[in-house]
């Protein structure tokens, strides 16, 4: 995570933009670890990244059966607020600019392009 942040620095992303995809590649790994991988310590979660000075583009994959995002709790619905988990996804549709889950689901692309 460290690398990914040092190379928006390096390319002078706006702050509002790195706390973006630092939140929304945080959520994405720890579902890959949590969900996908059911934190079997035997698998492991794949994390490739680029970023460039107008986009950064991180690729999650991990060992796991897959999930259709299709299929999560609307988490902003009355029954669901209290509930303390299922934020995960909504928040990374809402921070990135595109994201595209495998037809497995077991891996998640996201991109985000510069807001200058």
């Amino acid at each position: 995570m460290d690398d990914l942040l040092d190379k928006l620095g390096q390319h002078g992303w706006p702050s509002a933009d790195i706390f973006s995809i630092h939140l929304a590649a945080e959520e994405a790994i720890v579902n890959a670890i949590v969900h996908g991988n059911k934190l079997d310590e035997s698998k492991k979660v794949h994390v490739e990244c680029f970023v460039s000075p107008t986009v950064a583009r991180i690729e999650i994959t991990d060992e796991g059966d897959g999930f259709d995002p299709k299929e999560v709790p609307d988490c902003t619905q009355d029954d669901r607020l209290d509930v303390p988990s299922g934020r995960g996804v909504m928040l990374i549709q809402n921070f990135m600019t595109r994201v595209e889950y495998s037809e497995k689901g077991n891996r998640v692309l996201m991109e985000k392009a510069r807001n200058e």
